[in-house]
């Protein structure tokens, strides 16, 4: 690359993050597309589903495995997982993308989108008990971007991570994609059995959307933190499913747009 520095032009290689395409399979049938930086893809796959709500937790996957997807030279690419479902669990009757749920409602209604995604979710988020320290959440943003190892070599990745009420960080993903890297985290729980994620935040390194509080809905978490700002859609999400969400989150401040009595002052 030629990296130009003001009046200094030099030559040199560089580091660029990964993307490529993964596709989604249920029992063969192709279910979804995303373009994701390999790596934690059965993460990703859990947590996709999960937040969809295909699946409700671990005990509805009976299988998944890497098919056969190969390149011009026959090497397995690795860019299609294949889920078979537990007995009893029935598929989506249309094939899912990243409007799914909005284009279930009406496509371009707001307030039916978030009437579609109340309704969706198995937990309730209002009721969580969870409560935090200002300065506990103001140091979720460095924490997050120290655990960041590919990030700080490429500069080119979202991360999402998962920290408990007290500030531990339980567990983080990056991804080229936001909505990947946040399906990675709750797959990672979905795995684990955890799900619902109650009691704890989920923090992601660029703004706030519509899809990402859904996501934290269907998941169960109760709280949304984001360094930049949330979108119209994502506080009025947050405010009916009474998660609280928390915006351009840096330094020593940060806004709380829903349920601000979870946040303790100081």
């Amino acid at each position: 690359m030629l990296r130009i520095r003001g009046p200094v032009h030099t030559t040199r290689p560089d580091t660029v993050a990964s993307e490529e395409p993964l596709e989604i399979r249920l029992n063969g049938s192709p279910l979804a597309v995303t373009m994701r930086t390999p790596g934690a893809d059965f993460d990703l796959v859990h947590g996709f589903l999960a937040t969809e709500g295909v699946i409700a937790g671990i005990e509805d996957v009976a299988g998944l495995r890497y098919c056969n997807s190969v390149d011009d030279e026959g090497r397995n690419t690795y860019n299609v997982v294949d889920v078979d479902l537990a007995t009893g669990v029935e598929p989506p009757a249309t094939a899912l993308d990243r409007n799914f749920l909005t284009s279930s409602s009406c496509g371009v209604c707001g307030k039916a989108s978030i009437e579609a995604i109340r309704t969706r979710s198995r937990h309730d988020v209002a009721a969580d008990p969870i409560r935090l320290d200002l300065g506990t959440l103001l140091a979720m943003p460095d924490r997050l971007r120290a655990a960041q190892e590919v990030f700080s070599k490429t500069g080119g990745l979202h991360a999402a991570g998962l920290f408990t009420a007290d500030g531990e960080l339980v567990s983080l993903r990056e991804d080229v994609g936001r909505h990947n890297a946040v399906d990675k985290v709750i797959g990672d729980g979905v795995r684990e059995g955890r799900l619902p994620l109650a009691g704890h935040v989920l923090m992601v390194s660029g703004r706030a959307s519509f899809e990402l509080t859904q996501k934290a809905a269907m998941a169960g978490i109760p709280v949304l933190a984001a360094v930049s700002a949330p979108s119209s859609l994502a506080v009025e999400l947050a405010a009916d499913a009474g998660i609280t969400l928390v915006g351009f989150l840096r330094g020593d401040g940060c806004n709380v747009y829903s349920r601000t009595d979870r946040v303790l002052l100081d």
